[in-house]
């Protein structure tokens, strides 16, 4: 892996400048992360690719070579990108969360969930992770859409009423991570996927 000062621009350097040693470091890697993938892919040189990633920003590159979406954990960063836009989301599948209280504040009236025997923290985590999957297709706010996408795991999709939005949803593990990915009109066979692992060495 290339080290992340070698490839990063110098706005992303100076981006880095202002924000705390350790966010400062995890900004340059991923963003250095990013841009050794779309290298890999699209054959550019990575500090030529037109990226556009700002804290706390969805990340963008021109519509001419695609859309990427990305998702991180405490140690780890995934990268997903096609040609159409696309969302991701990454959850540990250990992950320790009050799943009860978030399936009833957020899910229960727009899930499968019917009762509370069908409540539980799998089920729960997959449905967080869709919505986040979808949140992001969509360039939305979690805060503001959460409870208003529509988990419906054994139809594979994910739908949004109020904005009459139907996504096709992947959901698979890989390792100790709960993956989904969100596009329209298109679903993924699960061996159409390429995961570069680079382990947890790198952030």
């Amino acid at each position: 892996m290339i080290g992340s000062k070698q490839i990063s621009t110098s706005e992303e350097k100076e981006i880095a400048r202002n924000l705390p040693c350790k966010r400062a470091k995890v900004f340059l890697e991923s963003r250095a992360f990013i841009r050794e993938c779309l290298s890999n892919l699209l054959d550019i040189e990575p500090l030529e690719i037109p990226l556009k990633a700002y804290p706390g920003e969805i990340p963008k590159i021109p519509k001419e070579l695609g859309n990427i979406s990305i998702s991180h954990t405490k140690d780890t960063l995934i990268v997903i990108w096609d040609e159409n836009r696309i969302g991701i989301d990454m959850e540990k599948t250990n992950r320790v969360f009050n799943y009860k209280s978030l399936a009833e504040k957020y899910f229960r009236k727009h899930t499968e969930m019917t009762d509370k025997l069908k409540i539980n923290k799998n089920y729960v985590l997959k449905n967080w992770s869709a919505v986040e999957a979808a949140i992001k297709w969509d360039g939305g706010k979690l805060s503001k859409d959460l409870k208003n996408w529509k988990y419906l795991k054994k139809k594979g999709k994910i739908i949004h009423e109020n904005k009459k939005i139907e996504l096709q949803l992947n959901q698979f593990e890989y390792k100790d991570w709960t993956i989904s990915i969100a596009m329209q009109n298109k679903k993924y066979q699960n061996d159409q996927f390429v995961i570069c692992d680079y382990g947890n060495n790198y952030f």
